[in-house]
Protein backbone atom coordinates (compact mmCIF):
# COMPACT_ATOMS: atom_id res chain seq x y z
CA UNK A 1 0.00 0.00 0.00
CA UNK A 2 1.34 3.12 -1.08
CA UNK A 3 2.06 5.85 1.95
CA UNK A 4 1.85 9.06 -0.65
CA UNK A 5 -0.81 11.55 1.20
CA UNK A 6 -3.76 12.60 -1.41
CA UNK A 7 -3.92 16.19 -2.62
CA UNK A 8 -6.02 18.33 -0.32
CA UNK A 9 -6.38 21.06 -3.00
CA UNK A 10 -4.84 21.61 -6.19
CA UNK A 11 -4.43 25.44 -7.77
CA UNK A 12 -1.91 28.36 -8.97
CA UNK A 13 0.71 29.92 -6.76
CA UNK A 14 -0.59 33.34 -6.74
CA UNK A 15 0.89 36.95 -4.65
CA UNK A 16 -1.26 39.51 -3.53
CA UNK A 17 -0.95 42.80 -2.50
CA UNK A 18 0.72 42.24 0.83
CA UNK A 19 3.64 39.86 -0.79
CA UNK A 20 1.94 36.90 0.58
CA UNK A 21 2.31 33.71 -1.54
CA UNK A 22 -1.22 31.67 -1.38
CA UNK A 23 -3.02 29.30 -3.59
CA UNK A 24 -6.86 29.60 -3.76
CA UNK A 25 -7.87 29.86 0.34
CA UNK A 26 -4.18 28.96 1.51
CA UNK A 27 -1.15 30.74 2.75
CA UNK A 28 2.41 29.01 1.65
CA UNK A 29 5.71 29.65 3.07
CA UNK A 30 7.20 32.54 1.71
CA UNK A 31 10.63 31.08 1.82
CA UNK A 32 9.25 27.57 0.47
CA UNK A 33 7.89 29.33 -2.39
CA UNK A 34 11.04 31.69 -3.32
CA UNK A 35 13.19 28.69 -3.18
CA UNK A 36 11.52 26.28 -4.80
CA UNK A 37 8.71 27.40 -6.91
CA UNK A 38 7.44 30.29 -9.48
CA UNK A 39 4.64 32.33 -9.51
CA UNK A 40 1.44 30.65 -11.82
CA UNK A 41 3.04 27.27 -10.59
CA UNK A 42 0.42 24.25 -10.20
CA UNK A 43 0.73 22.89 -7.08
CA UNK A 44 -0.98 19.34 -4.89
CA UNK A 45 -1.52 20.92 -1.69
CA UNK A 46 -1.18 18.04 0.55
CA UNK A 47 -1.75 19.13 4.41
CA UNK A 48 -3.10 22.45 5.80
CA UNK A 49 -2.52 24.08 9.41
CA UNK A 50 -4.00 26.90 11.43
CA UNK A 51 -2.15 30.23 10.13
CA UNK A 52 0.20 30.69 13.21
CA UNK A 53 0.76 34.15 11.99
CA UNK A 54 -1.19 37.10 13.78
CA UNK A 55 -0.37 39.59 10.63
CA UNK A 56 -1.82 37.51 7.86
CA UNK A 57 -4.51 35.07 9.58
CA UNK A 58 -7.59 37.32 8.72
CA UNK A 59 -6.69 36.68 5.00
CA UNK A 60 -5.29 33.36 5.35
CA UNK A 61 -7.01 31.05 8.22
CA UNK A 62 -5.57 28.14 6.44
CA UNK A 63 -1.45 27.92 5.63
CA UNK A 64 -0.13 24.55 3.75
CA UNK A 65 2.43 22.94 5.08
CA UNK A 66 3.11 20.31 2.55
CA UNK A 67 2.91 21.07 -1.18
CA UNK A 68 4.18 19.92 -4.50
CA UNK A 69 4.10 20.54 -8.05
CA UNK A 70 1.29 19.19 -9.37
CA UNK A 71 1.82 16.35 -12.19
CA UNK A 72 0.29 16.97 -15.26
CA UNK A 73 -2.18 14.45 -16.22
CA UNK A 74 -2.83 13.20 -19.98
Amino acid sequence: MSKEKKELYTGIIEKDEHGNYFCGEYLLDYQMVEKNFKLGDKINIKSVIVNPSDKSYNLYPKKSREFSLAKEKN
